[in-house]
C-alpha cells in the first residue's frame, strides 16, 4: 500500500511528514557535487558537514534558492535521496503533498509538480506555505474568521491573510534566515577585518543575534580569518552590533506585514486584532523578532511551540484531504 507523504521543500531544510507517523526526517537542502565528473558525493547531513571544508573538486550546493527551485536535477535527486529514505514502501508510489511560497508563479509551480513526478509520486499536490504554517499553528482556518500568519523561512518570507480556508491577502519577501547570515558575514568581515563561513553566521546568529534591543548586551567569541595577516583570529562579537546589522533586514520584514494588513478588508484586520498575528519557520525564534512586530502593529504576536516544524506538520494535516481532492479532479474530468 502506498503512503500519502507531505514535504515542506525549504530553501534551509527538507522536512518530511507522513500520514500515521508524524515528522520523519528533517535534513538540510544541500548536496556534494564532483565538479569533474558531476557525480554526486553526499546529500542532507553529509553535504552539511563538508560546506566550507571541500577540495576544489568538490562543491557543496543548495539546489534551492529563495523558496524555489534553481537547480532541476539536483533537487531531484535529493528529493528521490529523500523519499527512499523515508518511505518504507519502495513498490507503490506515493502520493506527495508539498508546500510552496504564496506569491510562486505558474512556471515555478510546475517545475516542482515535475520534479516529484519525477522523484517517484504518484500525484502531487500543491499547498500555500501561510496555509500550511496556518494549520501547523492549530488554527481552524474553515472558519470566516481572518488570521494573519507570517512563516520566516530560509530563503523567504511569506506573509499572508487566511480566511475560510484560502489566502485573502497574501505577498512574499526574499529576506530570511539565509539573508540574515549573510549579512552577518558581511559584518565581520567590514568590521572586524575577519572572514567567516556560514555556519559560522548561523551560530551567531542563533546564539546572540536580536533585532529587538536585549536586557543586557551579550557576546561570543568567533573564530575566522583575518584579512589583514590571513591567518586564524578569534574575536568577540556582541548582541548591539549583531542588532544593528540584522535591523534594516527585519524591517523589510515589519513593512511588508504592515502593507499587507493595510491592503485587508477592515472586517478582517478587526478579526486579526483580536486573534493576533502567528509567526512561525526557524526565523520567528531570531530574539526580538515577535517584540518587534508586535511594537510596529500594535496587534499581539503568538510563536507557537515548534514553530519550524509548523509548515510541514500543517502539510501533513492536509493530507487527509488527498481523497476529497482526488475525488474533486476525477468528477472534474468526468
Amino acid at each position: 500500500m502506498s503512503e500519502d507523504i507531505a514535504i515542506d521543500l525549504g530553501t534551509a531544510n527538507v522536512i518530511i511528514y507522513i500520514k500515521g507517523k508524524g515528522i520523519v526526517l528533517r535534513e538540510p537542502s544541500m548536496v556534494a557535487v564532483n565538479k569533474d565528473t558531476k557525480e554526486v558525493i553526499a546529500i542532507g547531513n553529509e553535504a552539511s558537514k563538508m560546506l566550507g571544508r571541500t577540495p576544489n573538486n568538490i562543491e557543496v550546493i543548495k539546489p534551492l534558492k529563495d523558496g524555489v527551485i534553481s537547480n532541476f536535477t539536483l533537487t531531484g535527486k535529493m528529493l528521490r535521496h529523500y523519499i527512499n529514505k523515508a518511505c518504507k514502501s519502495k513498490f507503490f508510489p506515493p502520493r506527495i503533498m508539498i508546500c510552496v511560497p504564496s506569491q510562486i508563479t505558474e512556471v515555478e509551480k510546475r517545475a516542482v509538480i515535475d520534479v516529484a513526478m519525477q522523484s517517484g509520486a504518484k500525484r502531487v499536490y500543491l499547498i500555500e506555505e501561510p496555509v500550511a504554517a496556518a494549520i501547523g499553528a492549530g488554527i481552524d482556518i474553515a472558519k470566516p474568521s481572518g488570521n494573519l500568519v507570517i512563516d520566516i523561512g530560509g530563503g523567504t518570507t511569506d506573509i499572508a491573510v487566511i480566511s475560510m480556508g484560502s489566502s485573502v491577502m497574501s505577498t512574499s519577501v526574499k529576506v530570511a534566515g539565509n539573508r540574515f547570515d549573510q549579512t552577518l558575514i558581511r559584518l565581520l568581515k567590514r568590521r572586524y577585518r575577519t572572514l567567516i563561513g556560514e555556519r559560522t553566521a548561523e551560530q551567531i546568529k542563533m546564539s546572540v543575534g536580536c533585532v529587538y534591543p536585549r536586557v543586557e548586551n551579550i557576546g561570543m567569541k568567533v573564530r575566522g580569518r583575518s584579512l589583514t595577516t590571513g591567518l586564524p583570529v578569534e574575536i568577540e562579537v556582541g548582541s548591539k552590533d549583531v542588532m544593528q546589522a540584522l535591523l534594516n533586514d527585519s524591517l523589510k520584514i515589519v513593512d511588508a506585514v504592515k502593507n499587507t494588513i493595510e491592503k485587508t478588508p477592515p472586517e478582517l484586520v478587526e478579526d486579526i486584532s483580536n486573534n493576533g498575528i502567528y509567526m512561525t519557520g526557524g526565523g520567528s525564534l531570531l530574539y526580538g523578532m515577535d517584540k518587534l512586530i508586535e511594537k510596529s502593529t500594535g496587534i499581539s504576536v503568538i510563536v507557537p511551540d515548534d514553530a519550524i516544524s509548523c509548515v510541514a506538520i500543517g502539510t501533513g494535516k492536509a493530507l487527509n484531504n488527498l481523497d476529497l481532492l482526488d475525488a474533486k479532479s476525477r468528477n472534474g474530468k468526468g
